[in-house]
C-alpha cells in the first residue's frame, strides 16, 4: 500500500491560530475523512500531520503538503503569495501577512475542500511518484 502524507502546517499562539488557518484545517480533516474510505480501496493510505509553527515561521504558515510537495507545487495554474490578515495581527500584535494561495486566477486565503480534493488526486496519480516535485507543464 502506498502512504500519502498530508501535512498541514500553521502558526500557533498558545493554542490559537487564525481565522483563515482554521478554516483550512477544517477543510482538510473533512477532505481526509471522506476521501480515507476510497483512497484505501485504491492502495493508499493517507496520514495527517498538523505542525505548529512559531511566529518566526509565519512565511509556512496556511502551508499544506502532500508527501512533503506544496499544494501550490502539485496544482497547474496555481502560486502561493500573501495578504494582510486581521487575524494573525490580533495574535501577532503586529500587521502579520499570511500565506495565501491563487489557483486559475483565484487568490484563496482559506484554502478550500476542492484544492484539497485536486491535490489530493494530482499527487496520487503523479506519474512521477510519491514526494518527488512535479515539473510544471
Amino acid at each position: 500500500m502506498k502512504t500519502l502524507g498530508i501535512e498541514w502546517r500553521h502558526y500557533d499562539k498558545a493554542g490559537q491560530t487564525c481565522d483563515r488557518c482554521t478554516s483550512t484545517g477544517a477543510s482538510v480533516r473533512k477532505v481526509i475523512s471522506e476521501l480515507s474510505s476510497e483512497l484505501a480501496e485504491k492502495g493508499v493510505m493517507v496520514t495527517f500531520t498538523e505542525t505548529l509553527l512559531p511566529e518566526e515561521l509565519m512565511a509556512q504558515s496556511n502551508m499544506l503538503l502532500f508527501n512533503g510537495v506544496p499544494l501550490e507545487t502539485i496544482l497547474d495554474n496555481a502560486a502561493a503569495d500573501e495578504n494582510h490578515c486581521a487575524s494573525c495581527s490580533c495574535l501577532t500584535g503586529s500587521e502579520t501577512s499570511c500565506r495565501t494561495v491563487e489557483h486559475e486566477g483565484k487568490t484563496y486565503e482559506e484554502i478550500p475542500d476542492e484544492l484539497i480534493r485536486k491535490a489530493i488526486y494530482e499527487a496520487i496519480s503523479s506519474n512521477e511518484g510519491y514526494g518527488r516535485k512535479r515539473q510544471k507543464r
